[in-house]
């Protein structure tokens, strides 16, 4: 926001730092005019975000949790998705960026621990991004937010508590649509998005003890 002045943010308690804390000063630094809350209304804030994102602005949008993304299904797979192409690339909301936390952490029950970015996959015009860990959500959250087409951006609720790396504090962006080799083997791929690959790693290790690569 601060290399990018038409860029917005607002959400659902995005103002007061979000439920997630993932917002905390941007009110002050940026003010009411760009960091602002909406009321609780998914299908709203998405049509809203797509918007302004055809109107020039950089916009990202906050669904507090993925588990309520689906009354804006509509506007995100048959508008969002496809602004483009019915325009003829005429129009487009390419700058626009859906934030939502998702996955289960443990004591979520059913609405506040879902993953629905398979519904999302099979959608033409649409790119999908999922970190697996802290220092790969900043840098493909700049990247989504600076990419040309229109992004959902999951964030899996268990990496706000994982603080096992230093995320560097300067600007930086990991290329969005490219696969990341982990470890290389001989006998066995594995392969995953997200926060399952914490649990891949700890497969492979186990599988090393015993002698597969």
């Amino acid at each position: 926001m601060e290399t990018d002045d038409s860029s917005i943010h607002f959400g659902e308690d995005v103002k007061f730092g979000g439920v997630f804390r993932c917002s905390v000063g941007l009110l002050e630094k940026y003010g009411n005019d760009r960091v602002f809350n909406t009321p609780l209304c998914e299908q709203g804030i998405a049509g809203f975000a797509i918007g302004t994102a055809c109107s020039g602005a950089t916009t990202i949008a906050e669904m507090q949790f993925a588990d309520y993304i689906f009354p804006a299904f509509d506007q995100i797979v048959n508008e969002a998705a496809k602004y483009r192409y019915r325009s003829g690339d005429e129009f487009n909301c390419g700058s626009l960026t859906i934030r939502t936390p998702c996955s289960a952490v443990g004591h979520g029950a059913h609405y506040h621990s879902q993953s629905p970015e398979a519904y999302f996959a099979h959608t033409p015009g649409l790119v999908l991004v999922m970190p697996r860990s802290p220092i790969q959500a900043k840098g493909l959250l700049l990247s989504s937010i600076r990419s040309k087409d229109p992004v959902i951006f999951f964030e899996p609720k268990a990496l706000y508590r994982i603080a096992e790396e230093e995320v560097p504090d300067e600007d930086y962006e990991i290329p969005l649509g490219q696969a990341e080799v982990l470890t290389e083997g001989s006998d066995v791929t594995l392969v995953g998005y997200g926060i399952q690959m914490r649990k891949l790693i700890l497969a492979a290790e186990m599988a090393k003890k015993d002698g597969i690569s």
